[in-house]
């Protein structure tokens, strides 16, 4: 909590915008009395203005809107020479009013740093089931950013992983539906599956079924819980030496593939359906392979970057971008990637982020 009474960190209003409000919504309403030529019957309407800073700023600011209407109507009706116990009465609704405003903006303020301590709490838990970047096996680098949301209504459920197996180097990337702590769980289940799995598994489609068995059981204990199920959409990579990649995309972003001073989408097909939906699937899941020369690097990245959004409307172009900095070294892709979502948007972002590049060791 900052000196002002407010939470650390939350925009409220500032101290030139609460001093000019205060001062001209007084100046309209002594304004509209005196064309009116009704002095006192306008005045008392200020009465409204601390319940007005109330809500949207500090304790104090609405303390000082309090004590500054008190006294512009009583000194005003004193002025004009109304009955003393009449000023009397006025002044103490007025002051009655102006405590409870004070009151109600001391509720608001406490509430709203319960809420973000609790957003706060929840992205520091997502952040410790999620290792740190980089991460490198004896194939390939896996470096780029994560970024939890904590200032939206909850943080979300995007998850990646790196498991350097006897198979190669299986990546994880992917996005649980839903946000809250419920989502965390089941990408944290999600993320203890797949670290097993991804050493013992001799196939891709077998990690796959080990992680869509993981999402069954979840939902299963959800239920009994009242929490409602959750598909997870995912995608996991397998790099070997070989310079292909095998993909198995159940219902992710399919990767990019920078190379040559180019950016295309790999051409994995049709992505099968979400991890927990392998039971609506007209047929199993399938692998598909697509080239990843040398030099080439690899990018993925979850919907907080292509459902991101600019004030028109339109969505993020990250094809576009990708093709315009593909010329450039890979290092720092993600952060150019970052700040550019970030300009675009020209907010925060409203859903984690999670970009992924990969390279050869």
């Amino acid at each position: 909590m900052t000196e002002e009474g407010r939470p650390r960190g939350r925009p409220s209003l500032s101290t030139p915008v609460f001093v000019v409000g205060v001062l001209g919504v007084t100046a309209v309403v002594v304004w509209l009395d005196v064309i009116t030529g009704a002095a006192v019957r306008l005045l008392p309407l200020l009465i409204f203005l601390p319940s007005i800073v109330a809500g949207l700023g500090t304790v104090w600011q609405t303390v000082v809107a309090s004590v500054w209407v008190l006294a512009m109507v009583a000194g005003t009706q004193t002025y004009v020479g109304v009955d003393l116990d009449d000023n009397l009465v006025a002044a103490g609704f007025m002051a009655v009013f102006g405590l409870v405003s004070v009151l109600g903006c001391r509720y608001r303020v406490q509430r709203e740093q319960e809420v973000r301590q609790l957003r706060s709490a929840a992205a520091a838990l997502q952040r410790q089931i999620v290792r740190a970047l980089p991460l490198r096996s004896g194939d390939v680098v896996v470096d780029g950013i994560y970024q939890p949301v904590e200032e939206d209504a909850m943080v979300g459920g995007d998850l990646y992983d790196v498991a350097a197996s006897p198979y190669g180097t299986r990546v994880l990337i992917g996005d649980v539906q839903g946000k809250g702590l419920p989502a965390i769980g089941t990408a944290l289940a999600v993320l203890e599956a797949f670290r097993e799995t991804a050493y013992r598994e001799d196939t891709l489609t077998g990690v796959i079924a080990a992680l869509e068995s993981t999402v069954l059981r979840h939902n299963a204990f959800a239920a009994h819980t009242g929490e409602p199920e959750r598909m997870v959409t995912a995608l996991v990579l397998g790099i070997g030496h070989e310079l292909e990649v095998e993909a198995v995309n159940c219902g992710h972003i399919a990767p990019y593939v920078i190379n040559g001073g180019d950016a295309r989408q790999a051409p994995l097909g049709e992505a099968a359906v979400p991890l927990g939906l392998a039971a609506l699937a007209p047929a199993p899941r399938q692998s598909a392979r697509f080239p990843f020369p040398p030099g080439a690097t690899l990018l993925l990245c979850t919907d907080g970057v292509t459902e991101a959004r600019d004030r028109s409307g339109a969505f993020y172009p990250l094809g576009e971008r990708l093709r315009a900095w593909a010329a450039a070294p890979p290092d720092g892709l993600a952060q150019t990637l970052s700040a550019d979502l970030r300009r675009f948007t020209g907010a925060a972002p409203r859903d984690d982020v999670a970009v992924l590049t990969i390279t050869r060791a």
